[in-house]
């Protein structure tokens, strides 16, 4: 089978996947006993009997409230397909749960894929310089610290950051995912100036960088906080890939032909024994959109996470379901991208 068949193949069982999550969601969310309508209604609202009639209306003809099983099924389907979860129930009632993630989503990512990008360059690197230096103090020293980073509570590292950063040296702010004084005074990088047809657009370098250093300022101690835990799992699982590749023949042909021992380790060793590293990234990007429930908490930084939390809280299942859905067809579309990633780097393996 060639690349072609293999990934109509792949795409096949992905899509299986992905109605399997959604079969999953409906059971949970669906299924539940007693009336849907009260779950998803949120009854901190007050409402007059018509208006809370209305908005049970709305329930029923969205999801199939009161059809038979298979055809709120089928309309389910349909909704998480085109992307209609209903209305957050949260203190923003009536906001479409679309609009409300798409709001969140930006300082996930930012927080989250910068997280996971830096753990993932500083883990391998310092990874494949540990198997390197098997045995010496290099070594030694660099799974220890990794090992204590990945096993302290997030939450406690956070609130140490806070401590030592903000509390103490006053450095770096605790909270938040821009300054406070942007209510007032927002930065404004690009000048619009004219009217159309003649519309000119122009860069203000000052409020541009102003821009910048406040966005980067609030995220420097939750994305240093989420780096420190997840870079020690790649640093280890590069380092024992490593030291099984280090033993095989291919290396002591290179080695003996005088290839430079940084080639040797990052562009023969590392690329045979990068498969694992490619799956576990992939995995950790496909939870990007998790958020970090408990860093984005603490930091009151506004990403999923910490609307999964407020949305438990306010038992949202409108914004849950959604959420859910989203996070598990992020995981299959990036175990997809893996699985077309590892015949581009190792040519052994055969599509079948």
């Amino acid at each position: 089978m060639g690349l072609r068949g293999y990934i109509a193949k792949r795409i096949v069982y992905s899509v299986i996947l992905i109605l399997f999550v959604i079969s999953l969601n409906f059971i949970i969310f669906m299924l539940l006993p007693g009336d849907p309508t009260t779950l998803f209604l949120n009854l901190r609202t007050i409402y007059t009997p018509e208006q809370l009639e209305a908005a049970k209306q709305r329930l029923r003809d969205l999801w199939g409230i009161g059809d038979p099983v298979h055809i709120r099924y089928a309309k389910y389907v349909v909704n998480m397909f085109t992307w209609q979860f209903g209305e957050s129930m949260t203190v923003s009632t009536g906001v479409p749960v679309s609009l409300k993630i798409q709001e969140f989503l930006p300082n996930t990512i930012l927080l989250m894929g910068g997280s996971v990008i830096l753990a993932v360059i500083i883990g391998v690197i310092l990874g494949v310089l540990a198997a390197h230096k098997r045995g010496k103090m290099f070594d030694t020293a660099n799974v220890s610290i990794s090992m204590v980073f990945n096993s302290l509570p997030v939450f406690w590292m956070a609130m140490m950051f806070v401590l030592i950063f903000f509390t103490t040296l006053r450095w770096l702010p605790s909270a938040h995912d821009v300054p406070g004084e942007w209510a007032t005074n927002m930065p404004r990088p690009l000048v619009i100036s004219g009217s159309l047809p003649t519309t000119v657009f122009s860069v203000n370098t000052a409020e541009t960088m102003r821009f910048f250093v406040g966005r980067l300022k609030h995220l420097i101690l939750p994305l240093a906080t989420l780096t420190l835990f997840q870079y020690g799992a790649f640093l280890l699982l590069t380092r024992a890939s490593m030291l099984e590749s280090l033993t095989e023949d291919y290396i002591v042909t290179a080695r003996a032909k005088g290839v430079p021992e940084r080639n040797v380790l990052f562009k023969h060793a590392l690329k045979n024994a990068s498969l694992p590293l490619i799956t576990t990234a992939a995995i950790s990007l496909g939870f990007v959109f998790s958020g970090a429930m408990i860093t984005e908490t603490v930091y009151t930084w506004p990403g999923l996470g910490r609307l999964i939390f407020e949305s438990i809280g306010w038992l949202d299942y409108n914004i849950l379901q959604a959420i859910f859905y989203v996070i598990g067809l992020c995981v299959i579309i990036a175990n997809f991208i893996a699985d077309i990633l590892y015949g581009i780097i190792d040519p052994r393996i055969k599509y079948a």
